[in-house]
């Protein structure tokens, strides 16, 4: 196990706390992850009408989190929206990234607006250290942003116990983050804090065209602008927060056992209570019925593994 990222608190049963000690200061080249920018004089209003969250709300000094969706309000595509000298960089997942520049195409309709895959231009990597917001200049606060390196440094806007993190020109990129003293960790060490905390990653937790937000907690963790007026999806969107219609969530769980196999059903006395996600080690995501959660007496069971749900301490559910 990565120095400093300790194991949860495993006295209880049923929804408990995972906590993470100071991690060596390190970077973790996120390899699965891609770019495309928008650029153009309609770039923020094309986007508008699209994705979850307020993408007037982008600037030089602050980075959002959206999601964009089917007509019927489900799960197509999640990511970070990065302003870089005037155009808007997304960092999305580099092997759905084809298919999330064919959707805008097809809404880019007369719009003034120019779509190009910057992959090739640019690396993203996570900063896993105490502080690491101060190794920059940032505040502790999500989305908070600062131009670095030829690109820009953030504070994760989905939750700042995620630490910070970089979109850089791909050319020099390791370079920069060794010259703040940063050492290279592998992707183990990044997905121990992820799932410790609770936080997807993308379509490996969120199901394409079936999961809503709500479930998958994005409305937690910063993806949604409940005022913004109408994007695609908007209305389901809406419906299921002000009508209590969530029945389900994502939620870390700790596993006794092998890893269950991503889509292995979770039982709780011989009935179906949901479904597993990622996983590595003893750390894992599932989405599991709420109301079996409320009274949770014994582990859950997944395949030969036994599960317990952890609550993360930012969530409100």
């Amino acid at each position: 196990m990565p120095s400093g990222i300790g194991p949860p608190n495993c006295e209880a049963i049923g929804f408990r706390h995972f906590r993470i000690a100071n991690v060596m200061p390190s970077y973790v080249l996120l390899s699965s992850r891609g770019v495309l920018s928008v650029s153009g004089d309609d770039q923020v209003a094309f986007l508008q009408g699209l994705v979850s969250n307020d993408v007037r709300n982008a600037a030089p000094d602050r980075v959002l989190f959206s999601a964009f969706l089917t007509p019927q309000g489900k799960y197509l595509h999640d990511f970070f929206l990065v302003h870089h000298d005037g155009r808007l960089l997304l960092d999305c997942e580099a092997e759905r990234s084809a298919d999330l520049f064919k959707r805008l195409k097809i809404y880019r309709l007369r719009s003034k607006v120019d779509l190009a895959d910057a992959s090739d231009a640019f690396a993203a990597a996570a900063v896993l250290a105490h502080d690491a917001p101060g190794l920059f200049g940032l505040p502790d606060r999500p989305g908070a942003a600062v131009p670095w390196g030829g690109g820009v440094a953030y504070v994760d806007p989905r939750l700042a116990a995620m630490g910070v993190r970089v979109l850089l020109p791909r050319e020099g990129a390791e370079s920069e983050l060794r010259a703040l003293g940063l050492e290279p960790a592998g992707i183990d060490h990044y997905e121990r804090l992820r799932l410790g905390q609770g936080v997807p990653d993308g379509s490996r937790d969120v199901a394409v065209e079936k999961a809503t937000l709500l479930e998958s907690n994005f409305d937690e963790l910063n993806a949604i602008a409940w005022d913004k007026g109408c994007y695609m999806g908007q209305e389901l969107t809406a419906r299921t927060k002000y009508r209590g219609l969530v029945k389900r969530r994502l939620v870390p769980v700790d596993i006794d056992g092998p890893i269950p196999p991503s889509g292995t059903a979770i039982t709780a006395d011989g009935r179906e209570v949901g479904e597993m996600r990622s996983a590595q080690d003893a750390y894992g995501l599932a989405v599991l019925r709420l109301d079996v959660l409320e009274d949770l007496q014994e582990p859950l069971t997944a395949g030969d593994s036994r599960l317990r749900p952890r609550k993360p301490e930012w969530a409100a559910f």
